[in-house]
């Protein structure tokens, strides 16, 4: 996609932001960048094994020499050459190692196999890793020669040595440009790394599949395997062989792969309707395999998860082995996976050891499943596991060594994050680095894919540093490295950057399946607005407000420099709705920020007329739609900062609506007691307290019945302004907000009908004096119970 260079103009808020996230100084625009210090070492992702000063920094000269010969890999030379005209560089010229001219002063770059004898000899005392895909690079200016060496241990290590080379030129003022003095010895430290498509909903379009391979070779990951849910022919039709126009986009995709270096991994996922025992079944499954080997298809995956093992699809496997059940389901698929890996896989030449995902494929549990897996299925077969839960909050270690143990064999994990096709997603793009993972899993593991969402370009903020990640996971942070993966989409443009991190923080919440996120939304809003109101209870409004005032600028601000040219245009498009919301929510937010403002001097009239215009924006807000949508949760209001943006939104109105009344805006359920019409299954962790002690990571679940309900009984009469609910994933489809003087007399103040599970805020328009708040069932969305993290109630005491 297209990006354009821009003057910046400096928005002090972000930059403000990125010193509070700590991270480094981010590469500047082409345009701005001072030159850079001789001792500095420039950023490079994914983090490098071994990356230090060398030398002197080396110009780039008008005219290059490329010293490459047959063993220098095509791709890789390529890609010099573009970075070089991209970066200073008129004439390019390819000469042989015994053929290179003697023109004093050019800048010479040797590429090839780190075993040739100029490379060699240009590395010098720089290490060459004993490792796949590794390389070592050396930039050395020593008197008048300006020398590059990229040695590769395969052809592989040469494209990686070049995309480390690209990272490390640095503006030397004007239009001219140098190469860092630096020497590197790298390699990764997991054999497989990149992605999975294998999410439920709208698959990507060809095209995006295109960039997504660029991208995997710009962040030096080697995987891809091609398992969208929603593509029949993977699926439902596995049987049938693709249409011709369908497999010729599939063989343009294998080479746009191949030539980044990209493992192309086609997956077939038959269990919804194979019969293992079936000769003609097997028959077809490798057929189908056979037309994506011709194609330059040399990796294979047998997705065997989301289907029951509690029934057979044909009579035929009953009778070969036995009742339905787990044992009995692992033979069949131990007996076809055999048979794949031993006569289709062996047999055909470079393809590598067979994939496949088991149906038990997120727990730590053994099974007669499990048992039968690990001491019968071919030890060449890699098994994919996706962590302790479908959506891990964490994986350590100690878990993969117990994982490792069940299957017999080290697992490679399918990671749920960051796709969004759950109902836990729904309206959320997923922008949180990746993290929760521990350092040291290189040992424990073959590898990691992460599950993007539906919008791929979206997608490319965790990706980065998934990537980066399974290179050096020991070295990995990822408060470093998502600001990295910003630049990278702003395409070094510091201003976009700064506007990506403001925007992402407000996309940050990272849900799972059960109650807790694993990563919190807007951590840094949700800071600054602590600091807000515990500065403005302090009366030092006037000063809290022009700080807050600052960031709700940057936030309203973001989606127009977002727009603006630099960032990859596709990323756009994939979070237009969201970006069209961050607008109007960030504006709202300035607004009621110039309404307390106006208060704050005794300007009641123009107080209340800003509280009426934000309100207005809010509404505004709430009315986008992610339309068309490409997640299965359909028209759905995009999330920005819930829980913490519309939090603080609701508590500046009701400091304004209750400005003369002690206590304004307090939630008054905190002092309370809950209690509830029922817990689910009696479970402690699950009790009415927690529904209004402050935390978001304890919840209340109801039994499982329509007319549940859970109340807070307040400490003291009140005047209600408001009620906010925080749901989980088990919301209702309608319920009612209830108030009573008693506990026995009973008023509906309003009845709800969210379009979606998030957070509500249900605003109360009574003068009535109540001292119990309760949140009736009505009709649940799933068949679990109603589950809330938080109710809170926002007013003024009675008296």
């Amino acid at each position: 996609m297209g990006r354009r260079t821009k003057t910046l103009t400096t928005l002090g808020v972000s930059f403000a932001l990125a010193s509070t996230l700590a991270m480094e100084t981010l590469p500047a625009s082409a345009d701005d960048a001072p030159p850079a210090a001789a001792s500095a070492v420039p950023p490079v992702s994914p983090n490098p094994q071994s990356l230090g000063r060398a030398g002197d920094d080396v110009p780039v000269t008008g005219r290059v020499l490329v010293v490459a010969d047959r063993d220098t890999d095509a791709a890789a030379r390529a890609r010099l050459v573009r970075e070089l005209k991209a970066h200073g560089a008129d004439r390019v010229d390819i000469v042989t190692p015994g053929n290179v001219p003697r023109a004093a002063g050019l800048l010479t770059v040797r590429l090839g196999p780190a075993t040739r004898p100029d490379i060699a000899r240009a590395l010098g005392d720089t290490a060459v890793p004993d490792h796949a895909e590794g390389y070592a690079l050396r930039v050395s200016g020593a008197g008048r020669g300006k020398r590059i060496a990229l040695g590769g241990t395969d052809a592989a290590g040469q494209f990686y040595a070049v995309q480390t080379l690209r990272q490390l030129f640095v503006r030397a003022g004007g239009d001219h440009w140098k190469v860092a003095g630096v020497r590197a010895s790298d390699y990764p430290s997991m054999p497989l790394r990149g992605t999975i498509e294998g999410f439920y909903g709208q698959p990507w379009t060809h095209a995006e599949r295109l960039d997504q391979m660029d991208f995997y070779g710009d962040v030096k990951a080697n995987t891809y395997v091609y398992a969208p849910k929603d593509d029949p022919y993977h699926r439902g039709k596995w049987r049938e062989p693709y249409p011709a126009d369908k497999l010729a986009e599939l063989g343009e995709l294998v080479n746009r792969a191949t030539a980044n270096h990209v493992r192309f991994t086609f997956a077939v996922s038959p269990g919804e309707s194979i019969c293992y025992s079936d000769p003609a079944d097997r028959t077809a499954l490798k057929a189908k395999l056979q037309a994506l080997y011709d194609l330059g298809t040399r990796a294979f995956s047998i997705p065997l998860d989301d289907i029951s093992y509690t029934r057979w699809n044909c009579e035929g496997d009953e009778a070969e082995y036995g009742a339905p059940g787990r044992a009995a389901a692992a033979r069949a698929q131990v007996d076809l996976l055999n048979d794949v890996q031993r006569n289709f896989v062996a047999g055909h030449e470079g393809v590598q050891p067979l994939q496949m995902v088991p149906t038990e494929y997120g727990d730590l549990t053994d099974t007669a499943y499990k048992q039968t897996m690990r001491e019968t299925l071919d030890p060449a077969v890699v098994v994919m596991w996706t962590g302790t839960a479908v959506v891990p909050p964490k994986i350590t270690n100690d878990e993969a060594d117990q994982v490792s143990k069940l299957f017999g064999r080290k697992v490679f994990v399918w990671d749920n994050y960051p796709v969004n096709d759950f109902g836990n997603t729904s309206g959320r793009l997923l922008l949180a680095p990746y993290d929760k993972r521990e350092a040291g899993l290189s040992e424990h593991l073959s590898g990691i894919v992460a599950n993007p969402m539906n919008q791929p370009y979206a997608s490319k903020v965790a990706v980065f540093g998934t990537a980066d990640f399974t290179w050096n996971d020991r070295a990995y942070d990822a408060d470093t490295n998502w600001p990295r993966a910003m630049s990278y989409l702003a395409g070094g443009d510091r201003e976009a950057t700064d506007a990506l991190l403001v925007f992402g923080d407000l996309e940050h919440m990272a849900p799972t399946f059960g109650a807790t996120p694993w990563q919190p939304q807007a951590p840094e809003l949700a800071r600054r607005v602590e600091r807000f109101w515990a500065a403005w209870d302090e009366g030092k409004r006037a000063e809290a407000v022009e700080a807050l005032r600052a960031y709700a600028t940057a936030i309203e601000g973001a989606p127009a420099t977002i727009r603006g040219g630099a960032v990859d245009e596709g990323f756009t498009v994939d979070a237009a709705p969201w970006l069209d919301a961050t607008e109007l929510w960030g504006g709202s937010m300035r607004t009621v920020l110039d309404a307390l403002a106006a208060r704050q001097r005794g300007d009641k009239e123009t107080s209340d007329r800003l509280l009426a215009e934000s309100n207005g924006l809010q509404e505004r807000a709430r009315a986008v739609r992610v339309d068309p949508p490409r997640n299965s949760w359909g028209k759905v209001q995009p999330k920005v900062g819930d829980g913490v943006l519309d939090t603080f939104l609701l508590q500046a109105e009701l400091r304004l609506r209750l400005w003369d009344s002690a206590g304004g805006g307090e939630n008054l359920a905190l002092r309370g007691t809950a209690s509830a019409s029922s817990v689910e299954q009696d479970l402690d962790r699950l009790a009415a307290r927690y529904v209004n002690d402050g935390q978001l990571g304890t919840r209340w679940a109801s039994g499982y019945s329509d007319d549940a309900w859970v109340q807070v009984e307040l400490a003291a009469p009140a005047k209600v302004a408001a009620v906010t609910l925080a749901w989980e994933g088990a919301c209702a489809t309608e319920y009612a907000v209830q108030t009573s003087p008693d506990g026995v007399t009973w008023r509906t103040v309003s009845t709800q009908r969210p379009d979606a599970c998030g957070n509500d805020v249900v605003r109360v328009d009574s003068d009535e004096a109540v001292r119990y708040v309760r949140m009736q069932g009505v009709e649940r969305r799933t068949t679990w119970g109603y589950s809330l993290y938080e109710m809170g109630v926002y007013g003024t005491p009675a008296s």
